[in-house]
């Protein structure tokens, strides 16, 4: 398997050339992302009126936390959530109810719990919300954008599209290619999918996902974007990678390195990067803590998710922050609940891994909606902003 190297500069010079901008770009000595943002930022505001009126870029008024000292251990701009959380409020018919439905009141409503970052989960909502169901377009990225920037939110990603294929069919990469377009207009360093990148325990297919995410890796990075991976518990179990083969040829040891540490590995650091999903990784530390030896004898190994991102710190731009309460019945060890609710030690995690002005930690519940109430995953947003936001570097 072999890594990307860095593109040509005729390689380079060749696809800037295809652009009809180029010569506005170049004369403006700014680059393709910034100058393609800049161009759909101003067209967003001929593309949409304000349906809350002139309302102040709310997050960016509400800096009530501030950095005494240094101790605040995620700093108010890198503050996000992944919209995911409050799917049922985009995804609600504002016709039929006063809470905030759709993109843009959820949008104001995050913002005014404090919050300057969001991740999506996808660009639908209700049909009958400002821009229609479907903002998985350029247009609809251009509507995105422009209620972002009315809120003072910065898109930091999205759980989207990664072509299934391998090698790339051509109606794949096509599509791949539409959604860096979009996470370009939105303003997006980022873009990643909620997915593992296989979910082989063998290593030769994770030496294909390694080779597919280097190809799609600098595809992205080419666009300005840097392309992640999120994990699940099962990522970071460990990897079959040696001892006598079952009657399929394949491996049924392992070595003790875990998968994911394996695909951090294997790939090209310039062009792959992770977001760790912080919950799943300590389910991992409860369920993956031995392993059988390519010997044959049993070894243990317990999983230090801080220790991993410490080693690889800059490959984790993103983190998903979800917490979790003992649970000795469901098979995981923990059971999720509200950020700052649960026993996740995010305190010494975060003290860990460092570089705060790095990381994007994003507050995630899977369970926050509810069939009965409404208004809490919305609610429950800002128990979660409150509690990340009072993290605090502990004295010594």
């Amino acid at each position: 398997m072999t890594l990307h190297s860095d593109p040509s500069r005729t390689e380079a010079a060749a696809s800037a050339a295809d652009s009809p901008d180029e010569g506005l770009r170049r004369s403006l000595g700014v680059n393709r992302r910034r100058f393609l943002s800049t161009c759909t930022a101003v067209a967003a505001g001929a593309v949409a009126a304000p349906v809350f009126g002139a309302a102040p870029a709310l997050a960016q008024d509400q800096d009530r936390d501030h950095d005494h000292g240094g101790q605040v251990l995620v700093p108010p701009h890198k503050r996000g959530i992944i919209l995911y959380t409050v799917r049922d409020a985009t995804g609600r018919d504002p016709l039929s109810t006063d809470l905030p439905s759709g993109f843009r009141e959820v949008f104001q409503q995050l913002a005014r719990h404090g919050y300057r970052q969001v991740e999506f989960a996808g660009y639908r909502q209700h049909a009958n919300a400002p821009g229609g169901a479907n903002l998985e377009t350029v247009e609809g990225a251009r509507l995105l954008r422009s209620w972002l920037d009315e809120y003072g939110l910065r898109a930091q990603g999205n759980h989207g599209f990664i072509p299934p294929s391998w090698p790339l069919t051509t109606a794949d990469l096509d599509t791949f290619k539409k959604h860096l377009e979009i996470a370009n207009i939105i303003g997006m360093d980022h873009m990643g999918t909620g997915g593992d990148p296989t979910g082989s325990s063998y290593r030769a297919d994770w030496d294909v996902a390694a080779d597919k995410w280097n190809a799609l890796g600098e595809i992205a990075r080419r666009e300005g974007i840097k392309l992640y991976t999120h994990n699940h518990d099962s990522a970071y179990g460990f990897l079959l990678d040696g001892g006598p083969l079952d009657d399929q040829g394949r491996p049924t040891r392992s070595s003790g390195i875990r998968k994911l540490e394996y695909f951090l590995r294997i790939t090209d650091p310039r062009v792959v990067w992770l977001e760790m999903d912080i919950f799943w990784a300590h389910v991992a530390q409860y369920k993956f803590h031995t392993y059988t030896a390519h010997d044959g004898s049993t070894r243990r190994s317990v999983f230090d998710p801080a220790g991993l991102v410490a080693r690889n710190n800059k490959r984790y731009p993103l983190f998903h922050a979800k917490d979790g309460v003992v649970s000795t019945t469901n098979g995981m060890g923990y059971e999720m609940v509200p950020f700052g609710t649960g026993v996740i030690d995010y305190t010494t995690f975060f003290s860990r891994v460092g570089q705060r002005n790095y990381h994007n930690p994003m507050i995630e519940d899977d369970n926050a909606p509810s069939a009965t109430d409404p208004g809490q995953s919305l609610r429950e947003a800002k128990i979660g902003y409150d509690n990340m936001a009072a993290l605090r570097k502990r004295r010594h």
